[in-house]
């Protein structure tokens, strides 16, 4: 069975619920932090960053503001306030004919953005691997 990505994870960002995210990561995902150096490979870690993004970047004021999309990726736009700053970033995410997810790439913008998100992230994440 083919997984629609895009309404799948649009799905879980509206539920604010990361449940369903070992359905939607393949086994051999990647995932690129705007803030570690080196990729996340494989499905344990890339679900373990997106399940710490969920309790950093999910709250009422996170949106997408713009959808860029093509037949296995799409870069996402978004945008929230976080610590009464003003976070905007993408995702950029890839995946395979069956829908499951093999690149996940966040970049964020301003740097004050990114210094708060980095400590957001470490706390979330517990300063595990990669932090």
């Amino acid at each position: 069975m083919t997984i629609d990505t895009l309404a799948a994870w649009h799905a879980l960002v509206r539920s604010h619920d990361p449940a369903g995210l070992a359905a939607l990561i393949a086994e051999d995902a990647v995932f690129h932090s705007p803030v570690v150096h080196r990729p996340q490979a494989g499905h344990a870690l890339v679900r373990q960053y997106l399940q710490a993004a969920f309790t950093v970047f999910f709250n009422p004021s996170f949106r997408y503001v713009r959808e860029l999309s093509g037949p296995r990726d799409a870069v996402l736009e978004f945008e929230l306030e976080l610590d009464g700053v003003h976070v905007n970033g993408v995702d950029m995410i890839r995946w395979r004919d069956d829908g499951r997810i093999v690149d996940f790439k966040v970049m964020l913008r301003p740097l004050k953005a990114v210094n708060l998100i980095h400590q957001k992230m470490a706390a979330a994440l517990g300063a595990g691997p990669g932090t």
